[in-house]
């Protein structure tokens, strides 16, 4: 992409009404807007972010055999009041149309997936099934705030697994938190499973993903020697108490934020639709749901909390917008690299503007893609300037060296 065709614009100061990181640089460096408390638009740096936050979402939940789906965000009050949601969800979106029919905006899909996917069930041959969407969310949060950390609109994906007993589920349940922590790692986070109570969803106890940051809206105790980690919330510990896990002393208390979920739903939607198979035994009994979320725009807003300095954002290679920020300086022409590095199949954004060295090299800081090289009258004839975002050293290399650095580096 040719940076003079983006329609945005690097912002010079931070937006006044924000104090997080994500907030302020997602902002300045053009890649979300917000245009009220909680809802955002995507612009097309942002956008390339999160389809890459998906695909790695997306290549993980493949991988566990569940199939991709595409639900209504629009939903009949009908569904909602069979499961005791419609009174019992303080954040549910209520509407209604213009002959009185009333309506909510989805804020999960257990209402719709469990009877989209029974219709199809029949017997215990038909077990298990997983199925999942990336969609868009709507919640009515009192306070949104903290940028994408926490909205009223965000892009979520979810999952839906169907069991015909507790171990088959238990299996599925094991699997797919060892497929949220590759997801999390591959994005370059370390989250927590953190033991949680299910909430409005269930009553047993659940696990939330946290990753440390001072910007999160949990409290968390977490063990050093071990993976124990608890929210306050449903702790029966506290700071400093000895780990109940592996024994060792001192908890750890840490802000942090919620970016993926798991829940046991047991036979609960099952229950409320009257949606049965028939069992090995000949008889009718009610599957055994769970239910996997990964907050996809949170992410985003996660990892710019994370990786950031006092120049702009430093976006981990597996999400970033581009691998190379290629700026042309002095009146140079470019366009042979550019070509050069789109033929080799790196992804990159030629800065070709008629911009000064200086204001080039800072917009490249903010902007944060991984790697920048740069051509100019100093790097002489079929060379350029290498240089990792964050690191002081550049290097000077022929540009097909320079690839191989980007590639070796992207693997």
């Amino acid at each position: 992409m040719r940076q003079s065709q983006l329609f945005t614009k690097i912002e010079r100061n931070a937006p006044k009404d924000e104090t997080t990181a994500n907030a302020q640089l997602l902002s300045r460096a053009g890649f979300a807007s917000k245009l009220m408390a909680g809802t955002y638009s995507y612009l097309p740096l942002g956008l390339r972010v999160l389809r890459k936050i998906e695909n790695v979402v997306r290549e993980e939940m493949d991988a566990l055999n569940a199939e991709e789906i595409l639900m209504p965000m629009l939903h009949p009050k009908s569904i909602w009041t069979a499961t005791g949601g419609w009174d019992k969800i303080d954040v549910l979106f209520k509407l209604k149309s213009r002959t009185e029919k009333e309506y909510a905006l989805g804020q999960s899909e257990e209402e719709v997936v469990v009877p989209l996917v029974m219709k199809y069930v029949m017997t215990y041959r038909d077990l298990p099934r997983a199925v999942y969407q990336i969609h868009w969310k709507f919640r009515d949060e009192l306070r949104s705030k903290s940028g994408l950390l926490r909205g009223i609109e965000f892009l979520m994906k979810d999952m839906y697994s169907f069991h015909e007993n507790q171990e088959d589920f238990d299996q599925f349940y094991a699997r797919a938190k060892e497929s949220y922590l590759k997801i999390y790692k591959r994005l370059g986070l370390v989250a927590k499973a953190t033991e949680a109570s299910g909430g409005s969803f269930t009553e047993k106890i659940s696990y939330e993903f946290m990753v440390l940051t001072d910007a999160g809206e949990d409290d968390i105790l977490y063990c050093d020697a071990c993976d124990y980690c608890v929210n306050i919330e449903v702790a029966k510990c506290e700071e400093g108490s000895v780990c109940p896990k592996c024994g060792e002393k001192g908890l750890a208390k840490a802000r942090a934020s919620e970016v993926g979920n798991v829940f046991d739903l047991g036979q609960k939607y099952g229950k409320d639709f009257d949606l049965s198979f028939v069992n090995r035994d000949g008889k009718k009994q009610h599957a055994i749901v769970g239910c996997y979320g990964v907050g996809i725009s949170r992410l985003m807003g996660v990892i710019v909390e994370k990786y950031n300095d006092e120049n702009g954002i430093l976006w981990p290679e597996a999400v970033a917008p581009f691998h190379v920020h290629l700026l042309a300086l002095g009146g140079v022409d470019g366009e042979e690299m550019y070509k050069t590095l789109q033929t080799a199949g790196v992804e990159v954004l030629y800065d070709d503007r008629d911009a000064s060295a200086g204001e080039k090299f800072a917009e490249a800081d903010l902007i944060g893609i991984p790697w920048r090289i740069v051509v100019s009258s100093k790097t002489g004839d079929g060379m350029v300037e290498i240089k990792r975002r964050g690191e002081k050293e550049t290097k000077v290399v022929t540009i097909q060296e320079a690839i191989k650095i980007v590639k070796r580096e992207n693997v």
